[in-house]
């Protein structure tokens, strides 16, 4: 693995990432709960879990329209459907590739969040999260999920957010971004006061909201012009999370709800690079936020980030020493990333063991209570 040595630079040393338990995979997972039992191990069977645990891995069912295959090749547009659509076999024996035990999945971007028509977006996000409850229980041990939610409607939003927690299990929820709402040519943010009760009931429910990025809206894209390449996940994808999370950071929800977690993916959308500027020019502007806290201290206290396709070195250790490795948990982005690639990177990473397991899988144990 590389090490970042004190000049700063990579260096190489050899793996121990067996020995440390990272690569153990799904076997050595299931001999580890086999000991536990005959040890008598008064520890629960989740709490002995050495595989990877990943959470931003994304399913469609067939019927679920994606709007983004113009944006690939047909050839890799047709693997990319054929990973979201393969709630069984193929998944897992992915996960298995990258040494992954656990996936949270969710329904793939922009899902309910496009769908303007309000009684539409309800009746799909229910849908879908029956779909995905019905796979999960033929894979429990495996799979897991988010709730997929139809943002549209807050208090129905509210609804199905508890019901697919207390009766379906899930971990959660997953909104793709802003909603749209009533009318395509509509951009709604959940800073705004009609979902503070939905933010109250997250907290109540003890749960994290995973703030998923979509591309602006089509008449929003002014300044990708010439360059639509941009809009998606090259850029589009980063600018317009990051925005939304600094807007929930600097409308005093965290002062009002401050127990509330929230999951940025593709470690932080940049946040965490660009955190100090955005609360020193804050300060010299004075431009009277009403926030008890700095934004950098609601990032480290409020948000955990995932690795979720951006398998890069220097950024992940600047995301460490910007929220602390205690908040960042491992994630592929798969099928729109490789199970392998994420793998190869994470087990080379400059950082230490401990970091290691810890953004492998023990944070999101202690997340999740697995």
């Amino acid at each position: 693995m590389k090490e970042v040595s004190t000049k700063g630079r990579i260096t190489r040393r050899s793996a121990v990432l067996v020995s440390a338990g990272i690569l153990a995979g799904v076997n050595t997972a299931k001999a580890a709960q086999d000991s536990g039992k005959k040890a008598g191990s008064a520890k629960p069977d989740a709490a002995l879990m050495t595989g990877r645990i990943a959470l931003e891995e994304h399913f469609a069912p067939p019927d679920i329209a994606e709007p983004y295959a113009q944006r690939f090749s047909p050839g890799t547009w047709r693997q990319i459907t054929q990973g979201l659509e393969d709630m069984g076999t193929g998944r897992i024996a992915e996960m298995d590739r990258g040494g992954v035990e656990l996936c949270v999945l969710s329904l793939t971007a922009p899902g309910i969040q496009a769908i303007a028509n309000i009684s539409q977006a309800i009746a799909v996000a229910q849908r879908a999260n029956d779909y995905l409850a019905e796979h999960i229980a033929k894979h429990p041990n495996r799979l897991k999920g988010f709730a997929a939610l139809p943002m549209q409607d807050p208090q129905v939003a509210i609804r199905e957010m508890t019901r697919c927690v207390k009766e379906l299990g899930f971990c959660g929820a997953l909104v793709n971004g802003f909603s749209q709402v009533g009318e395509a040519d509509s951009a709604v943010y959940y800073d705004l006061p009609q979902y503070r009760s939905f933010w109250a009931t997250a907290q109540q429910l003890d749960v994290p909201v995973y703030l998923h990025p979509r591309e602006p809206l089509a008449t929003r894209q002014q300044i990708y012009e010439g360059h639509p390449w941009f809009a998606a996940s090259a850029w589009g994808f980063g600018v317009e999370t990051s925005t939304h999370a600094l807007r929930l950071m600097g409308s005093g929800l965290f002062d009002e709800y401050p127990k509330l977690n929230v999951i940025l993916g593709h470690l932080g959308e940049g946040l965490p690079f660009n955190i100090w500027r955005v609360d020193h020019r804050i300060s010299k502007a004075q431009l009277g936020i009403r926030t008890k806290l700095p934004m950098a201290q609601y990032l480290r206290e409020n948000f955990y980030v995932t690795t979720s396709g951006n398998f890069r070195t220097q950024t992940l250790v600047d995301a460490m020493m910007e929220v602390g490795a205690d908040r960042i948990l491992y994630s592929v982005d798969y099928p729109y990333e490789d199970m392998g690639e994420a793998t190869e990177w994470f087990d080379n990473a400059a950082i230490s063991e401990s970091d290691r397991l810890k953004i492998a899988r023990s944070n999101a144990q202690k997340l999740f209570r697995l």
